[in-house]
């Protein structure tokens, strides 16, 4: 017995009394479509079993209308703000971002960008998670699918990167600290694996040797990328024999940690100890004390990433130039008083 044909979008026409593109119009769910029409046409489909292809439907236009926006973590308010950023760019040009958080895990990252493939992305902003390697995104590149970096880049990868100028930053705030009488400074979070940790302390240590700090007043604590990798960071510069007076954090999320075991200890942030945060969250300025930190625009660089990736989908190209965004220092008042007339911070030997 021969097989019944597959259905088409022409014999569903024909069944409803429509044109093909109309069909077509109720296919996508549009809303201008007459809703008797549409019943009509529904009615259609299902008498001669026509099965929707979403997947080969996309393929068929000259890109979906899926752009994801995966971010490494989601639970750090600086990405938040990074993604709300993207996402208002999107809004206005009428496009629902599909949004996944990685929680730094290499494994969900693949897992997810597989899934967007297979959902015929048009194009991806990626925040890579910790651990990545150039070869997750060789199948997207090798597709032609639109890829920007926002924030953090893979060595030897050729992805577009929006970032911040992290040396730039991290010399700023080194040299506050400097300038406000600090000799034995730390640098407090991350670890050697990402590139925007090289890129921070390796602007910390160029201020530290220009301004005439000596090497070995320069303590350098990986931790996490947290509050509880701030908290891990102080407790372990503390325990020098001599501890530092400062600490540029690798991020305010670390910087709020520390600002909280300080407080644990006795300690007041700012007055006992000068702390400076990197990204400068909307938390940092209502922090008590609010927090010095280097200001990077994270709603700009979000809203940077989505024009790019947008311009990239149109231009039907995979190649853009970098960008790298202007930073300041906003200072407040974690980083105390001026201390050139001590050197150590008030109670830091009862506590330590």
């Amino acid at each position: 017995m021969a097989s019944r044909p597959k259905a088409t979008i022409l014999d569903i026409a024909r069944e409803a009394g429509v044109s093909k593109s109309t069909v077509s119009l109720v296919l996508q769910g549009s809303g201008l479509i007459r809703p008797e029409t549409a019943l009509k046409v529904r009615k259609a489909i299902e008498d001669v079993g026509y099965v929707y292809n979403r997947g080969a439907a996309n393929l068929r236009k000259a890109h979906s209308n899926v752009i994801g926006m995966v971010i490494n973590d989601l639970t750090n308010p600086f990405f938040a703000e990074l993604a709300v950023g993207m996402e208002r760019v999107f809004q206005s040009a009428g496009i629902v971002p599909f949004i996944a958080n990685t929680a730094e895990n290499p494994v969900r990252q693949e897992e997810v960008l597989k899934s967007l493939m297979e959902q015929g992305v048009a194009g991806l902003i990626v925040s890579p998670a910790r651990g990545t390697t150039p070869g997750a995104f060789r199948r997207l590149e090798t597709a032609g699918v639109p890829v920007v970096f926002a924030m953090r880049r893979l060595p030897d990868s050729r992805i577009p990167v929006i970032a911040p100028d992290n040396h730039r930053g991290a010399y700023l705030a080194a040299a506050h600290l400097i300038g406000k009488g600090h000799r034995r400074l730390a640098f407090f979070g991350g670890t050697p694996d990402l590139v925007v940790y090289q890129e921070r302390l390796g602007g910390f240590r160029e201020a530290c040797e220009t301004l005439g700090i000596a090497r070995r007043d320069v303590l350098v604590v990986e931790g996490e990328t947290s509050r509880r990798g701030g908290i891990a960071c102080l407790e372990t510069a503390l325990a020098m024999p001599e501890p530092p007076t400062a600490a540029l954090c690798f991020n305010d999320a670390v910087a709020f940690g520390v600002m909280l075991a300080l407080r644990k200890r006795g300690l007041e942030p700012g007055a006992d100890f000068a702390v400076v945060g990197f990204d400068d969250v909307v938390e940092a300025e209502h922090y008590m004390p609010a927090l010095t930190s280097v200001s990077v625009d994270t709603a700009g660089l979000g809203e940077r990433a989505a024009h790019v990736v947008l311009k990239m989908i149109q231009s039907r190209t995979t190649r853009a130039e970098d960008h790298i965004g202007a930073v300041n220092l906003v200072v407040r008042e974690s980083c105390g008083p001026d201390r050139r007339a001590r050197n150590t911070p008030a109670g830091m030997g009862d506590a330590a």
